[in-house]
Formats: C-alpha cells, structure tokens, sequence
C-alpha cells in the first residue's frame, strides 16, 4: 500500500534519482522510479498485455486490452457477499455527471469525474494523495451533448493520461499530478469535446473526440506518449473538399469512403459527424486498433448529404487500423448511411471464441452498438459471422439482404412523425458490458427507449442548436392531461440481457422498468455486479441472473464497477452520483431522476463497516414563481424553440433530469430581467449558460420564458405540483 509518507518520499526522489531497467518499448524511466523502490505506475505495453496475470490490478480502462471486464478475483463469492460492506467513501470536488471506471496500479487508484478532474487515491483507504483540475471553463461546457462527463485515464511510464472535455491530452506525474505535457488535439473554435478514456499502447496514447450533434468532423490521434507529438491521424470522414489532409487516412478516404457522400450538403460545412467518442481498443494479436466510429451530422441524411445515395462511410462502423502506422486495415458498418444516431462507437471487446473451423477458437470482435444487433466479426480481416438483435427494434426487419446490409423498414425511413425503436439513447449506450470466459456470455445493459423521428415538419425553418435535422419538437403536445408524463415512461426500459455469442441468442434477462442501467463487471467468482437508475449496486448470479445481494449507494450508478486486491483484500469499487443517467433521461425520455448528489467513488470489502452517507436534502420547493404568462401561440413557439436548444439540458417538457435546475421552479424564470441577463446576455456563463442573443430572437427567448412557466402552472393543474400561497 501507498501511505501519503511513501508517496511524498517517492516523489521527492524522483526528482534527482532515475530509473534503472524497464520494459522493451519504454523510452524514458517512470516518475519515481529508484533502486531498490517500487517506481511509481510502472505500466507498459507487456504489463496491460499480461494484465490477467495480475487481477490484484487494474490496469486499463476495461480490465485488458479486450476489454471483456472480467476479473479473476473470487474471494468475494455468493458465500461471503452477506459480509460485503463500504470500505471507504471518497467525494470528488466537483459534482455532476459520474460515469469513469477507475485504475488501480500497486496500491493507488487513478480515477477521472466531471469537468476532467484526476485524482489520485490510496487504493486501501481512499486518502487522497493529489487532484489535478485542468480547470475546463465553464463555457465549453454547452458544446457537451450529455454533461461534462469523463469516462476514465490511461496509465503508462510514470504518467497518467487524461482526454480534457475542452479537446487537450494531457500527460500528468502519476507520482504528483503534475502536468508534463499537454496538447490540443482539436480545433478549439469549433464544438469539439473529449469524454472517452484514452488508450495506451507501445509507445503511443491515442485518444478521439465528440460533438457529432453539434457538427463536426471525426478523427482519431495517436501521440508519443513521452513527448505528446503526433504519431498519426486518421480521419473518419473524408475532407469536404475530398482532397488529402496529410493524414495517414488520405489514401483510404479517397479510394473508398469519398464516392460514398455527394459533393454538397450540410456535411460539407458541419464536418459530417463520424467522431470516435468512446471505443478505441488495442488488439494485441492482430497489432492493430480497433476504433468505433460515431454517427452523421446533422443525423439526417436528406439534409447531410443530399444529392447522394451512399453509405457515408465511415459512419457508423467499427474501423481497424495499423498500430505503428494508423493505416487502414479493413472496417465494418454497422448503420450504412446512419439517419438515427444508431453510434457504433459502444464498446468494442476483443475474445476467442469457438467459431472456426470444426469449433477451433477464432479470434473475434464483439459489439452491442446503437442500433440493436450483436456483432461478431472476425479479428483479423472483419468478416461478419454474425448479426442477431438481441432487443426490440422497428428499423430494420432484422435481416439482411445477399450483400450482407440490413433490410430496412419504410416507415422508419420516411420519418413522418414516426416512432422507431431504438431512439437516439441506443439499445445500447456507451454503460460498458461485460464478457465472462467460463460461462461464455456476454452481459449487456439494454435501453428500450422509442423515439418520434419527423423530417417532414419544423426542419427547414428550426433553430436547433443541435445540429440534427429533424423537428425536435417531434410528439410533444403543449398541453397534455394527467397521466401523460407517466404514459409515456411506461413506454421506456431496460434490462440487464445475458447475450450467447457463439449461439447468437439470449440466456437470460433482468427487466427494469427504467432504462440507462448501469456498466457491467464480471468476476470468476460466477458473480455479475451492476448499479442502476434507482442507486442500487446489485450482485447477479452469472449463470442464472438470480439477484443475489444489493446495496443501496447515493446517488446514480451508470458507472462500471471494477475490483482490485490489496494485501489479500479484494475490493469493489463503483463511481455513483448524478447527471449523466438523469441527463439521458430528461433529454430523450420523460420524468425526473431522483439525487443530485455530488461525485464518489464507493469501494467495498468483506467486512467493511463504514458509513454510507446520507443524502442531500432536495431544497427545490415544486411550485410556480410567476403568474400564468403568455398566449397559446407564444407558449406553441415557445414549446419549439424549447425543444430545439433547451430540452437536452432542461429537461423534455422543461421537466429537469437533475442534470441542470429545473426552470419551472426557478426565480429566474419569473423574473423577465433576470432572465434575458441569463439566457440572452449570458451572465451564467461560467456554469456553462452561454447568452443565447446570438442564436435565438428575442421572441425566441420570452416565448421560451412563456412555456416554462405555462408549463409549472400545467404541472399545478395535473397534481404534480402546488401553487403558490394566494392562487
């Protein structure tokens, strides 16, 4: 164990003494490192390729570099999970979304949350040992599609690598948190961010980006992970003018992907979308990487890209490309010319598998994306073996046809105010699953969210902030009777599916009544750990999905859980908090999420004693601050341009997730000086409130104003909320 005492001790000779020894392809000696001590995070290549030989550890974001999210540890078993208690609760400093999964290396967890902040802990008992903050200005944080989230960090040679949400990489001191290198890997004009995790490997640290529904192009780099210069880059989508970038993707981009989009349309000004905002996994075997590649921008292809029927490759794919080089090696779409959001930037696992020739083991590729298929393809050259839905879907027949693509269903094409299932929150989303060797399944999160697509109303004459092409207003009523809210959210869930890949079809399933349930971790022990909606932590039984223990947390789970050992303890770490789950709600589904509660990291151990904390108090008082203010007209534009810029914070129907105050019942919506300081001059700015006086009229922003507090007085007249004294 690190004890703050060694830590200090470690740093301070690290800054006279050097390494002696390392790994083959390490060029410079870890942070810390001296004769005859433990150097600090000494992680390289070989160590995150033998990871399973060390389950005490954590070493990379899903476990190993295949990702399967599975560990050998079994000393927390179905005999000793009724001694499973909270070991140590640490708070993180800023609160907001929680969705990262820790690293743990020789004693000291590595773990990421909002607004990109790092922290390092004692992995035993989660004293802090330093923070680093890359204070992200409060600004960007509107360019987010889902929260200024984070998913994790990378480690390797001393260092720990953080994606910063404003577009920075940034190389820290593992042994202090101090910055060693930093560069901006985007056009920071432009609405780029970074949630994803970066990845390590040999001599380099590659890390994508995010802002498809904003408009932008896709890309993926890779930096030398001593000095931050750039290796390569590789292009998702090719150059609006089709002509080369001095990328290494140029000569793919131009023999393939180039003839698969038109020469004109929104794409050529928006960028086209096809960012790698998640999955980037390491094959060892194959010595290639394998990348998931995002969704189109705007989302629909009339509007995208015209004058043209092709595939706008390479959107909606998982993409394979040369280690060393960043070359292309070979892809698969998922989605040709995706219209539905439907990402196959969801995670990608790497596994051996039963399937070739007379039942040898076959390398293989694993995916749950967006769009409702589980996908397996072959490692070395993305051969399909197989694709079978494994949840509820309305877009396709579930088939394909001779030239291996998905048959399509009309209606879902045509869009006219129809209701397809998945919507934009995806089957699956980015909550990581799990792949268990011995039972050989694979544990999913399902979301089975509809959604009302319409391309033939409010298109041509939107002010969408988001960049989607179609009427975001698309199935909302002004005016709806009690009940309605309720309604609609029975039509959402989920659940936790046990997924055969060898057999292609489904085990077992857990059902939830909410969607968005949490990452999932898988342990030799036949156990299954999942959080949720709801703020449980609950164990399954691998085989059976019997539920076998639960813990109450604070707060959300969306986060994976993960496990480490130290000093023959083994332990069970999950962040929990608010934001990212009650932000996906609020955004794309109906109703409010419970807990605005601050980041933390919750570890448990057998025997563990301590206290779960208790939750915040909800000071929101659910009652109007104003009269009753408006005409039907003004609240019907007002409803429009809501749904157009406000609801992916705010809430669909201006009924807060938690992610962002609830405008129903805030001072500044009846208040009409306060509220054009707010939404048009920006005085909130700093918390990521950026003035609106830019975008929308200001007949936009009071007949937003207008439905704001219409809609406070309509949740009074279902029961869903108290006038105030004197009505």
């Amino acid at each position: 164990m690190f004890g703050i005492a060694r830590f200090a001790f470690i740093v301070g000779l690290a800054t006279t003494l050097c390494a002696c020894g390392g790994q083959s392809d390490d060029t410079t000696a870890p942070s810390g490192a001296v004769s005859g001590v433990k150097p600090v995070a000494q992680v390289d290549t070989d160590r995150i390729a033998a990871a399973a030989e060390e389950p005490e550890m954590w070493l990379t974001y899903g476990g190993t570099y295949d990702e399967q999210r599975h560990s050998a540890l079994g000393q927390i078993n179905r005999d000793t999970l009724p001694e499973l208690g909270v070991g140590w609760v640490y708070e993180t400093a800023k609160p907001r979304g929680a969705e990262a999964t820790p690293l743990v290396v020789d004693g000291v967890m590595y773990v990421s949350s909002a607004w990109s902040v790092v922290y390092a802990l004692d992995a035993k008992t989660g004293e802090e040992l330093w923070v680093y903050d890359p204070e992200v200005s409060g600004e960007d944080a509107v360019k987010g599609c889902c929260d200024v989230v984070n998913r994790g960090v990378a480690v390797h040679n001393g260092k720990v690598f953080i994606g910063v949400f404003d577009g920075r990489l940034e190389a820290l001191d593992a042994a202090s948190g101090e910055v060693i290198w930093s560069e901006v890997t985007v056009d920071q004009t432009k609405p780029y961010t970074i949630t994803g995790a970066p990845r390590v490997f040999k001599d380099k640290v590659i890390i994508g980006n995010a802002g498809g529904e904003l408009g932008v192009r896709g890309y993926v780099t890779a930096y030398d992970v001593a000095t931050g210069e750039l290796v390569w880059r590789f292009y998702t989508v090719p150059n609006p003018e089709k002509k080369p970038d001095g990328a290494v993707s140029d000569a793919i981009l131009a023999k393939l992907a180039n003839e698969t989009w038109g020469d004109d349309g929104a794409w050529v000004t928006d960028g086209g979308g096809g960012t790698a905002w998640d999955s980037i996994v390491y094959d060892t075997v194959n010595d290639q990487i394998l990348i998931g590649v995002g969704n189109g921008s705007p989302w629909n292809p009339d509007i995208r890209d015209p004058n043209s029927d092709g595939d706008n490759l390479f959107l909606s794919s998982i993409l394979a490309v040369d280690a060393d080089t960043g070359e292309y090696r070979w892809h698969y779409q998922t989605t040709p010319r995706d219209r539905w959001d439907y990402t196959a930037t969801q995670q990608i696992m790497l596994a051996d598998l039963p399937l070739g020739e007379g039942g040898a083991d076959r390398r293989v590729v694993m995916q749950a994306p967006k769009n409702g298929f589980f996908y397996v393809l072959d490692a070395a050259d993305g051969e399909l073996i197989s694709a079978t839905p494994f949840t509820q879907q309305n877009w396709t027949t579930g088939e394909f046809d001779e030239n291996g693509r998905p048959v399509l269903i009309q209606d879902a094409v045509d869009m006219a105010l129809t209701v397809v299932i998945p919507g934009p929150t995806g089957a699956h989303n980015w909550h990581p699953m799990a792949f268990n060797p011995d039972t050989g399944l694979v544990y999913i999160p399902v979301n089975e969210i509809p959604f009302f697509y319409d391309k033939t109303r409010n298109v041509e004459d939107s002010k969408s902030f988001w960049n989607i092409g179609y009427d975001a207003a698309a199935g909302w009523p002004v005016e709806y009777p009690a009940g309605t809210l309720d309604a609609v959210a029975d039509m959402d869930g989920g659940s936790l599916l046990a997924w055969d890949p060898v057999k292609a079809e489904p085990r077992w399933a857990v059902p939830f009544a909410l969607p968005l349930n949490g990452g999932v971790l898988s342990t030799d022990a036949g156990l299954v750990f999942q959080g949720n909606k709801f703020g449980d932590l609950v164990a399954y039984d691998a085989e059976t999905g019997e539920r076998l223990w639960a813990e109450q947390l604070v707060g959300n789970a969306a986060a994976a859980p993960m496990t480490y050992e130290i000093d023959g303890e083994q332990y069970l770490s999950v962040l929990s908090g608010w934001g990212s789950v009650s932000n996906l709600i609020a955004g794309f589904t109906y109703g409010q999420a419970a807990g605005k509660e601050p980041a933390r990291v919750i570890t448990f151990k057998l025997g563990g004693n301590e206290m779960m904390p208790a939750p915040l108090a909800d000071q929101v008082v659910a009652t109007p601050k104003s009269p009753m203010y408006g005409e039907p007209e003004q609240h019907q534009l007002g409803m429009q341009r809501f749904a157009e810029n406000c609801h992916f914070c705010h809430g669909a129907f201006a009924v807060s997730g938690g992610v962002i105050p609830d405008l129903r019942w805030s001072a500044i919506s009846a208040s009409e000086q306060a509220w054009d300081q707010v939404v048009r001059e920006g005085a909130l700015e700093k918390q990521g409130m950026v003035a609106f006086s830019g975008h929308l009229t200001k007949e936009d922003t009071d007949a937003i104003r207008a439905y704001v507090i219409q809609q406070a007085w309509l949740a009074v007249g279902n029961g869903n909320a108290s006038a105030p004294g004197g009505y």
